[in-house]
Parts: structure tokens; sequence; C-alpha cells
């Protein structure tokens, strides 16, 4: 009988430690600024809305240090959106708010990179656009830090991303239109949250297009920076 193949485990480094934290499933919020929401043709405190990237998108950046990222397949319009990232030790269904902040471990710098081209033909077909957001490596990550280094619950600090040094995005934790307690209640009323699982929070305006040969530098109060090189 032939052997099944064994699927490796998703860990992600945590800052100056040499555990690593084991990856459950991915969690993406969209539109969760209004300034973001406006360039994407939505106005007002909609309610939240979600996706899923494979953990296996995941892509380990190390902390403050530019790393080669594989240009993807099949697009013309690859686009970055930098989001601050939360990690879970404990879950659940329907949480309370005191409940979704005891959840939390801790926190990380991440991209929700896009296939805009192949997102937007889906959205035209009114068909699933995975294609644009589930895809080799769409997930650049930096180091976890826990939570007590940052404060606890983090509800302000800045989030920006430049290309080739020039910022292209600038925003502010307190910005969100869901907060990090408000989006892990709304997550836990659709799925059972579980220790493992990672959230990413959202992108502030100025979304855009990049090319092989760039290099992106994303910045996040507390948290080393995340640099790719597209090659």
């Amino acid at each position: 009988m032939n052997k099944s193949p064994v699927v490796p485990a998703i860990l992600l480094p945590i800052l100056n430690a040499t555990q690593r934290f084991p990856v459950r499933r991915v969690y993406c919020v969209g539109r969760n600024y209004a300034d973001h929401a406006k360039e994407m043709g939505d106005t007002g405190r909609e309610p939240p809305f979600f996706f899923i990237k494979p953990p296996d998108t995941l892509f380990e950046c190390p902390p403050n240090e530019a790393v080669a990222w594989p240009y993807p397949l099949l697009t013309d319009d690859l686009h970055y959106e930098v989001e601050l990232v939360v990690a879970l030790h404990a879950g659940g269904s329907r949480l309370s708010a005191q409940a979704a902040r005891a959840a939390i471990w801790g926190y990380g710098l991440g991209l929700d990179m896009t296939r805009r081209d192949r997102q937007a033909e889906m959205k035209k077909q009114a068909k699933p656009w995975e294609i644009g957001k589930s895809f080799d490596h769409a997930a650049p990550i930096g180091p976890l830090v826990p939570a007590e280094q940052l404060g606890g619950l983090v509800t302000s600090g800045h989030l920006s991303l430049a290309v080739n040094g020039i910022e292209r995005q600038r925003g502010d934790f307190s910005q969100m239109i869901w907060n990090i307690e408000e989006m892990i209640c709304e997550i836990s009323q659709a799925w059972t949250l579980a220790p493992g699982d990672i959230i990413f929070t959202g992108t502030p305006a100025g979304v855009g297009p990049v090319v092989r040969g760039d290099e992106i530098r994303a910045t996040a109060a507390g948290l080393p920076d995340l640099v790719l090189r597209l090659v």
C-alpha cells in the first residue's frame, strides 16, 4: 500500500524566540478601513466580510531584512495590501468581546498580495475570486510578537508601506471600521475559532501595482519591518 504524503505543519517564527507558532487557519477581513473601502467602491460602516487563504500561502519573512519573493503566475496586475495580523491561542463560537480579547496570543505584520486582474475578472462574472487571493506565497508575514510585549489589546498605532522608498500606504489601527475584538466576534459567528488561527485585519487606502524588481517595505508600530524584493 502506498503511504499518504506527509503534509508539513505551518509554523511561524516568534520574534527573539526559538519556539514557533503553529498555524491552523488564515482568515482575512475585507475593506476594513473606510478610505480603502471608498477606493474600492464602497462607503460607510458596512457589515464585515471575510475570506480564507490556505495556510501554505504564508511566506515567512525575516525581521527587518529584504527577502526575495517570487512574482506569481498568471497575473499582469499584482497589488500589495499591508495589514496587521492577529494570532489566536484560544477559540470557540459566538464569542463575547471579553472572550475575543482573551483569545489573542499576539500580532504580526503581513501582506495580502492580490492578483487584481484575476480578482476583477471573477467579480465581473459573479464567480468566486480565490484565484485573485489564494495563490503560492500570497501571504508574506513577519515574525509574531506576543501581545503582552505590545501592551495587550492593540487599538492604535501606525501602519505603512513604501515601494522603492516612496510611501504608498499609511494608516492607523484606530481607523479600522471593525476593531480587533469585533472582528474576532464576527468571525466566530460563522466559524468555530481555534488555537493557531490567524486573522489579517484589513488594509488602509493606497493599494496599487508592483512589478519584478520592486522593493516593498512594510512597517507597523511595535513590529519589525517586512521587506520584499520581487523577483
